[in-house]
């Protein structure tokens, strides 16, 4: 076997050179390098980035990840696990990769694919689909910006008569499955931020609660994802006994939302009150359901709460010491 560590660090390709060898678009390579800091690459003479073989077959490697359904974020994750223990993982062998779209398609024409191939219960062609897009995205713009668009429109069309309901659900379902696969990738990690999250008692719409519990549990925080139309009181005896740091509870009706109401006197009654936060379509269709509803409003889109749970929680710089003291453990 060849360790990704026997590759020589010599800078010699361009980034041109590197999209062509991995499949993976300048843009992908540069979104990489920026978010997650998983390569370094040198610099010519004019400025120019230069990669090297190791560089190569670390993203060689990341691609295999991500074509086995997992997301970017996670791959490097294992990425860096490997070489806090002084080891490297094994390099993938030229030729086992698939290839990705050269392309520079923007996230809403990869939610309209996605919608075309599952209203005509097309699961293997959005399978390849869906692979290519873990390929091209991060985490957050695959549930923001594809899934959610191509989830409304599935509804759109259920509402205007275009598709059945049969056809609504399978669509609905596969969107779902995919999601609970990458919220069982990431680990569930302890002595780190706790969170529970739920849709209200009557809350029949799980999947933009489960999107918030894959963003988090991405970003390191232990998630309970517990589904849709929980009682108020069997949340607050599993609280007693849990001691969540932070539970989360999504509306997207009236009537779900107006269940929320005494959810933050019961959690006063626990020794340790985790915080209560809430969100969800009903309150941003009515903003005077906040009014009504003690606790913190979250925002009224999801990179909104995702930034407020994370101020909440104490911040990246408390979340990154408390994972870096978790994967000494």
């Amino acid at each position: 076997m060849t360790l990704i560590s026997e590759f020589s660090e010599d800078p010699k390709y361009t980034i041109k050179n590197v999209s062509a060898q991995t499949g993976i678009l300048p843009v992908t390579l540069r979104a990489w390098e920026r978010r997650y800091q998983v390569l370094s690459p040198g610099r010519s003479g004019n400025r120019y980035r230069l990669y090297s073989d190791r560089d190569v077959a670390v993203l060689r490697w990341l691609k295999s990840r991500i074509q086995n359904s997992i997301s970017i974020s996670f791959a490097v994750d294992e990425l860096l696990q490997y070489t806090r223990n002084g080891t490297w993982p094994e390099a993938v062998p030229t030729g086992i990769l698939l290839e990705s779209s050269q392309s520079n398609t923007p996230p809403v024409k990869f939610a309209r694919r996605l919608y075309l191939l599952l209203i005509n219960y097309d699961e293997s062609g959005a399978g390849e689909l869906i692979r290519e897009i873990l390929a091209n995205y991060d985490l957050k713009t695959i549930t923001i910006e594809i899934f959610t668009p191509c989830l409304v429109e599935i509804g759109e069309a259920w509402n205007r008569g275009e598709i059945k309901i049969t056809t609504e659900h399978f669509a609905s379902a596969y969107i779902r499955g995919k999601l609970m696969s990458l919220l069982q990738a990431y680990p569930a990690k302890r002595n780190v931020p706790f969170i529970v999250i739920a849709g209200a008692p009557s809350e029949e719409h799980e999947i933009g609660a489960l999107m918030m519990a894959v963003l988090l549990r991405s970003e390191g925080f232990r998630v309970e994802f517990l589904g849709t139309d929980i009682p108020l009181d069997d949340l607050v005896y599993h609280a007693r006994y849990e001691k969540p740091d932070m539970i989360v509870l999504t509306a997207t009706t009236r009537t779900a939302a107006l269940e929320l109401k005494r959810m933050q006197e019961k959690l006063d009654q626990l020794r340790t009150v985790p915080i209560f936060g809430y969100g969800g379509f009903a309150f941003n269709l009515e903003p005077d359901l906040l009014n009504l509803v003690p606790g913190i409003f979250l925002g009224k889109s999801m990179d909104a709460a995702l930034n407020k749970i994370k101020s909440l929680l104490g911040g990246e710089k408390k979340l990154a010491l408390k994972n870096t003291h978790s994967d000494s453990e």
